[in-house]
């Protein structure tokens, strides 16, 4: 471990494994777990908890009582080729949670030069959240969503697991977005959006059969019989 004692709290714990380079900021019963790596511009507030193998670079501020989780990646350069290595900024708010594998860039001059995730939200494993995102407090990122760049989310939404969000959109508070949506466009606060998730049947898995030894008989009597049942039984999840 190398660090600069002075700038690091004495209540804090670093476990040995863990490299965490001079200049960075640790406050009080702070804990950061085994393979964490801390680079020398971070600030951790008090009670943050690392638990393992956690990468954070760059001018990255985590507030008080931020709980993150292995694999996640804060602070690097972000995703765009217009950034020249501008010293813009992350910042994560009180209370809230970033669990496994989730990403979240620095801002970029032409955002405002931060993004920014607000207080007590739950950002679930495998989301990406890119430069000059602005989210608000109290929000809940569902696994695998992505944010591209310059998304406004207000406070207090949803938005369901592998959803994609187009870059410049903004997303009213309490709004909800169902799972699986693309959103192209603006989402007025409280209401409730979602993309057409719409099942229908393409035909007969011919290859399949075949291969599970089918005879071409059967094959047609599969075909047959789906077509007579249209597959009532399958329905859009509402």
């Amino acid at each position: 471990m190398n660090s600069k004692k002075s700038l690091i709290d004495s209540t804090a714990s670093i476990h040995p494994t863990a490299i965490v380079e001079e200049g960075a900021r640790v406050g009080p019963q702070t804990y950061i777990g085994p393979y964490c790596c801390i680079g020398k511009d971070v600030t951790l507030g008090a009670n943050v908890r690392l638990n393992s193998h956690v990468v954070i670079e760059g001018t990255t501020l985590i507030d008080d009582e931020v709980t993150v989780f292995p694999f996640a990646s804060l602070g690097q350069k972000p995703q765009d080729l217009k950034y020249k290595g501008e010293k813009s900024r992350l910042e994560i708010g009180k209370r809230s949670v970033i669990r496994e594998c989730v990403t979240a860039s620095i801002g970029t001059e032409g955002g405002g030069m931060v993004t920014r995730i607000g207080e007590n939200c739950l950002i679930m494993a495998y989301c990406h959240i890119a430069h000059d995102c602005l989210i608000g407090n109290n929000v809940i990122l569902v696994n695998c969503v992505n944010l591209a760049g310059h998304v406004v989310v207000g406070d207090n939404v949803t938005i369901g697991g592998m959803s994609a969000v187009k870059q410049f959109v903004h997303i009213g508070k309490l709004a909800f977005i169902g799972g699986c949506s693309g959103v192209d466009r603006d989402v007025l606060p409280y209401s409730v959006a979602r993309c057409d998730r719409s099942f229908a049947m393409r035909g007969v898995n011919v290859i399949g059969l075949k291969r599970a030894g089918a005879s071409r008989d059967e094959i047609a009597s599969v075909g047959y019989r789906l077509r007579e049942s249209q597959l009532t039984t399958i329905h859009p999840v509402t």
